[in-house]
């Protein structure tokens, strides 16, 4: 009896000791969960005291007519504010509702139904275009002109595949100033919007390529081919297909081709810079939106707002899903914002203007931190992209950061907004190592 008794008490002993280790281990477990996961935000209230006195102060010089800007970190919103207008002689000011051109940022959507298909097996990224897309089976190069000035060319020295159309490495010419090509260019006017996708492509089929497939980086119509692939491979037109894949199950009302009258009130104006503090609005682009046109480009057209563009963003930053709705696999996402730029590809035209940057899947990926104060901020594995009217946006998944910010404003940036923005959001610049 009495050594039953001194077993029980060794017993009891020995379970209260394992509860008291289990519980010091559990707290120790959720100080060191707590402690690795926890993140410094990077948007606290003196952020938002600088953004709002940078963005303001754009507006106060007359450089731009209005900006707003919208920023989510971990899943949160952080960030709102809008200054100016949005139609400065209406006295329309810029606030959460207004709609705007976003020109390029339409690119990233366009891959992004692009690649619902690859994630189906539809096609492989290495498959030639002309497997779906026939019109550009009889492409040659340019090469020069000869003495009476007639086009020089030669025949490819492989295909143009799918990977090239979302890197921009096709070599689809997109300039006016190449001997002779240009000319072929602008004859062929296949971004024409009474053009259909499949018009678009007979016409860009009858110029021959600038380069080389694959041997530079040049920015061009290659995301409105990925348009008409999604056409062709999904056997539903382009414009439908965006529309059910991604638009929709993102709940992106605000973001379409078209934009019904009753909606107008809230459509910005677009500004042309002329010089220090001078704007004058354009007259030209408005009829884009406010008409039913043929052409449903893949690498421009959209409208949207900045709530809209945000819920893309933040599927994005979440491994391709927004709440329950899966748009993407993770696994595509990170494929998208992979670096697929070799090395051998030296001829890069601007895209070293963006910094220390790649290209992945309709998107500029950072591989490199700032080098210097100069270039703009950013964290290495950023993705991001911006438009002809100087919008923004990018990802930031080291900090789960998210931020679109909308201006409508000609010629393309000259005043140094995205980086005076990106500035404002991480502070100033702290060296190559500083994230």
């Amino acid at each position: 009896m009495k050594t039953s008794t001194s077993w029980l008490l060794k017993d009891s002993f020995l379970v209260v000791s394992l509860a008291f280790l289990i519980f010091v281990s559990c707290k120790t477990e959720k100080k060191n969960e707590d402690n690795s996961t926890a993140k410094i935000s990077v948007v606290t209230e003196s952020t938002k005291k600088r953004i709002d006195s940078t963005l303001q102060a754009f507006v106060i010089s007359g450089n731009i007519a209005g900006v707003s800007a919208l920023i989510y970190e971990q899943g949160q919103e952080v960030y709102f504010n809008a200054f100016g207008y949005a139609d400065k002689e209406a006295q329309e000011h810029m606030d959460r509702n207004t709609i705007v051109q976003i020109y390029s940022m339409t690119k990233p959507i366009t891959g992004t139904a692009l690649m619902t298909l690859y994630e189906e097996g539809k096609f492989e990224l290495d498959d030639p275009i002309t497997k779906y897309a026939t019109e550009y089976s009889n492409m040659e190069v340019y090469t020069g002109v000869d003495e009476n000035g007639n086009v020089v060319t030669e025949p490819l020295d492989r295909p143009v595949t799918i990977r090239d159309v979302t890197r921009h490495t096709a070599g689809f010419p997109n300039r006016p100033n190449i001997p002779g090509l240009s000319e072929l260019l602008a004859d062929a006017d296949a971004m024409n919007r009474e053009n259909t996708l499949t018009q678009m492509a007979e016409k860009m089929g009858g110029v021959p390529l600038w380069f080389q497939p694959g041997t530079q980086w040049e920015y061009g119509p290659s995301v409105d081919v990925q348009a008409l692939l999604v056409e062709r491979i999904s056997g539903v037109p382009y414009g439908e297909y965006v529309r059910n894949h991604v638009l929709d199950p993102l709940e992106m009302t605000k973001t379409r081709y078209y934009i019904p009258e009753e909606d107008r009130e809230d459509f910005a104006r677009l500004y042309i810079r002329t010089g220090e503090g001078e704007l004058v609005k354009d007259s030209v682009t408005y009829s884009n939106y406010t008409e039913h046109w043929p052409l449903t480009r893949g690498g421009s057209g959209l409208t949207s707002t900045l709530d809209d563009y945000m819920k893309f963003a933040q599927m994005l930053v979440h491994d391709g899903s927004l709440d329950s709705v899966e748009i993407l696999k993770p696994e595509t996402v990170k494929l998208m914002a992979t670096n697929q730029l070799a090395d051998s590809i030296t001829e890069r035209s601007w895209l070293p203007s963006k910094g220390q940057v790649g290209f992945g899947i309709d998107f500029a990926v950072r591989v490199a931190p700032p080098a210097n104060a100069e270039e703009n901020h950013g964290v290495v594995g950023e993705f991001y992209w911006d438009g002809a009217a100087s919008t923004l946006f990018w990802v930031d998944p080291v900090n789960k950061l998210t931020a679109v910010m909308f201006v409508q404003l000609f010629p393309y940036d000259q005043i140094g907004l995205h980086k005076k923005f990106r500035d404002a959001v991480y502070g100033p610049y702290k060296g190559e190592n500083a994230k």
